[in-house]
């Protein structure tokens, strides 16, 4: 056989290469990337300078624009908003539809879902007391209304009003309190939402006692639980063992840490405890910091263990308390979260 030349040889190897690579190419191409058990989301507490000070993101498109680059960039893939801003979304946007799509063009894939409270009572609204159960329950159906076409999976709620304004907490107080929600729940499944429960420290449900009975009264079909871990903590509760509990009613998650637990009763000061209370100026904190009293790598463990599947929200309530931003905590916990907790479970 005569010698080949070196154009031969050449054209030889890239014909052998391409049909050894080729199947492998292919194989690859068929087999399924492994499916993520956790996407993580932000929730959308954020403030940003301007000209005239700290904003929110919502006074222009401009300024959104730049808070969803920032939460994106660090690896957020999903939004956590508020009931009340769902009419916002369509002003800005001129539709949920247009909303999504400019929501998805900056890698966030969806708001999941909106927070909603009756913080204080009023002679309208107080899910402790029966005869405002039908106004709570219209107002409801407005958002359902107000959440058509943004594909929301779920509505954070918070179960009753602040403690002082609830207080004594009885059992009568707190089937009332079931029943509304079960009514509420059910009639939120319909539009394909499910309503779910988040116990702030200074709400009339904190306690374990009476969130066990509040959700041994209510309907799992129709009532969910979403899990604050500071708020438990500030609260005397293991957020992880609450988890373990009810961790198949369990639908989501804010993660945040405190430094502190409330052991004088500052919970059920007036007008406000987040804000007000004499012996701590910030009760949240991002994931990361020394002081933090949130065992995450041990929820992490448990998640891992009921195989919880779906989005986990950060959140960073009050930042900017002596001098901190939301940039910076939002940060934090993306390393956080990279460093410590994705390793246990992702």
């Amino acid at each position: 056989m005569d010698p080949m030349t070196r154009k031969q040889f050449l054209e030889t190897v890239a014909i052998a290469g391409t049909a050894a690579v080729l199947p492998a190419l292919s194989r690859a191409a068929q087999e399924e990337k492994p499916t993520a058990n956790i996407k993580w989301a932000y929730q959308d507490h954020w403030s940003m300078i301007s000209p005239q000070g700290l904003t929110s993101p919502y006074t222009s498109v401009k300024y959104f624009d730049s808070f969803i680059k920032q939460i994106a960039g660090l690896g957020f893939q999903g939004l956590y908003s508020f009931a009340s801003r769902l009419p916002t979304y369509r002003s800005m946007f001129g539709s949920p539809k247009n909303a999504l799509e400019f929501l998805q063009a900056r890698g966030i894939e969806k708001i999941i879902g909106g927070f909603f409270d009756y913080a204080y009572v009023d002679k309208y609204h107080a899910p402790h007391v029966r005869e405002t159960h039908d106004n709570i329950f219209r107002d409801f159906e407005q958002i359902m209304k107000n959440a058509e076409g943004f594909g929301m999976e779920k509505l954070v709620i918070m179960p009753a009003s602040i403690y002082w304004q609830t207080e004594p907490v009885t059992d009568e107080k707190l089937h009332a309190i079931a029943d509304l929600w079960n009514r509420v729940g059910k009639m939120t499944l319909s539009h394909g939402i499910k309503a779910s429960f988040h116990h702030e420290f200074w709400c009339g449900v904190r306690n374990k006692e009476d969130i066990e009975k509040f959700y041994a009264w209510t309907d799992p079909q129709y009532v969910f639980y979403f899990c604050d871990t500071a708020q438990h903590v500030i609260a005397g509760v293991d957020p992880v063992q609450l988890y373990m509990k009810y961790h198949d009613r369990c639908i989501g998650f804010h993660f945040k840490d405190t430094h502190n637990v409330d052991t004088k009763g500052e919970y059920r000061l007036p007008p406000d405890a987040e804000m007000l209370a004499p012996s701590v100026a910030r009760w949240f904190w991002e994931m990361g910091t020394p002081e933090g009293l949130v065992d995450f790598p041990a929820m992490m463990r448990a998640m891992k263990e009921y195989h919880y599947t779906g989005w986990v929200g950060v959140e960073h309530d009050k930042a900017e308390i002596g001098g901190g931003s939301y940039a910076e905590s939002t940060c934090i916990a993306a390393w956080y979260i990279k460093n410590v907790l994705s390793p246990i479970y992702s």
